[in-house]
């Protein structure tokens, strides 16, 4: 079989990077056919680095050309629904970057017309491969540590320097972005969360707008979750703390789960905690033993997991391999993300699902006051084509 032909949408910080990837043939079965972009110093780096591969400015322009079958998408986040859209409608498979779009309503329309097409649909979710959340999924799924009674993530290592946010136009602004952390650094963290656990039912949250950053959106958030079985949850982050923390709880009726440092620390008991609730003090020294497990895993060699990411979804174009992060489940994330939004707006606790009109329209009310910010400082801890430190998991 010929390989896959590959275009990708907007080659800025990570889309320079996955292009690399494929044009150095780290991607088995696919070769980077195109690239587009608006921007004429990408242009001018594609042509010293990407020799032969075909440059457009135009993304339908491109994906019309019958020179690619796949696309992936990193432009800006607001477009990420938009290219999608098109890309599946002229018959090309798409991977997007995350997050799958701004809203909600968005994602729903993406998913819709995904379902009734036969073009495979992924999302960068590349954090599903990392062999510490695998094995935290897998512990949790099999019951291990019994039903959901409470997730405590905090997440608050995403710290970034002004300068970070100066160094782009469309970073940390309503109109470009749709959010901040939460739309920016967030969408793994959070997506891993559900991946888990599942979707809480109801949010409640607070966001700090430009509490740390002369930013017009929030570096600093807190929600509290609640789940269908009544378990509960709390999620922090934020790109204002140094030192930060990367600190996942997961508590159940059977045991605790702890992701700290690279590693997983398990307690577990035989005995579900609701039959020995209401034991003597002598009944439950006898009755009730723990076991303490510490899982070390080995960990992917730098950036390997966006080329695992890219493979299965080659895979999958090839021959239908299952796929790791379906596009389809993008909108789980999301859907938290914007009801996290949508509450603190609101002042009120958000139901998921909820009205997407509703978080549509006070979306739009923001980014009608949206100021284009001017590139005024380069980022120097991103370097065209290469994996960028800041991606990597921190513990």
């Amino acid at each position: 079989m010929n390989d896959i032909r590959v275009g990708v949408v907007g080659i800025g910080n990570i889309g320079s990077m996955h292009a690399t990837n494929l044009y150095g043939k780290r991607v088995k079965g696919a070769t980077l056919s195109a690239v587009c972009d608006i921007d004429p110093k990408k242009e001018k780096w594609a042509k010293e680095h990407l020799c032969a591969v075909e440059f457009f400015s135009d993304y339908e322009e491109m994906i019309s050309s019958g020179k690619i079958d796949a696309v992936i998408v990193s432009a800006p986040h607001p477009l990420h629904p938009v290219v999608a859209q098109y890309a599946i409608k002229n018959g090309l498979h798409v991977l997007s970057e995350k997050p799958i779009g701004v809203t909600t309503k968005s994602a729903q329309k993406l998913n819709e017309i995904a379902r009734h097409s036969d073009r495979v649909f992924a999302i960068m979710y590349n954090q599903r491969v990392n062999p510490v959340f695998k094995k935290a999924r897998e512990i949790f799924k099999s019951g291990e540590i019994g039903e959901l009674v409470r997730i405590v993530w905090i997440i608050t290592n995403w710290y970034r320097l002004q300068q970070y946010y100066e160094s782009s136009a469309w970073r940390a602004t309503w109109k470009g972005e749709g959010g901040g952390v939460l739309a920016n650094q967030c969408p793994h963290n959070i997506d891993i969360m559900q991946w888990i656990v599942g979707v809480p039912k109801k949010v409640t949250g607070f966001c700090k707008y430009g509490k740390y950053h002369d930013i017009e959106v929030e570096d600093d958030i807190t929600a509290f979750l609640e789940f269908e079985n009544g378990a509960s949850g709390v999620f922090v982050s934020s790109t204002g703390e140094n030192p930060g923390t990367n600190h996942l709880e997961i508590s159940g009726t059977k045991g605790k789960m702890l992701l700290e440092d690279g590693k997983i620390r398990l307690l577990k008991t035989d005995i579900p905690e609701p039959e020995y609730r209401f034991y003597s003090n002598e009944e439950y020294a006898k009755k009730v033993k723990f076991k303490y497990e510490e899982h070390v895993l080995p960990t992917l060699p730098y950036g390997e997991e966006h080329i695992a990411i890219l493979q299965n979804f080659v895979n999958a174009i090839a021959n239908g391999e299952e796929l790791i992060s379906p596009g389809v489940e993008g909108i789980n994330g999301l859907s938290i993300t914007n009801a996290i939004h949508l509450s603190d707006w609101t002042g009120k606790t958000v139901g998921i699902p909820f009205d997407v009109d509703e978080h549509e329209r006070l979306l739009e009310e923001r980014i009608k006051k949206s100021v284009k910010r001017e590139t005024t400082r380069k980022d120097d801890s991103i370097r065209m084509g290469e994996m960028s430190s800041r991606w990597e998991v921190k513990w």
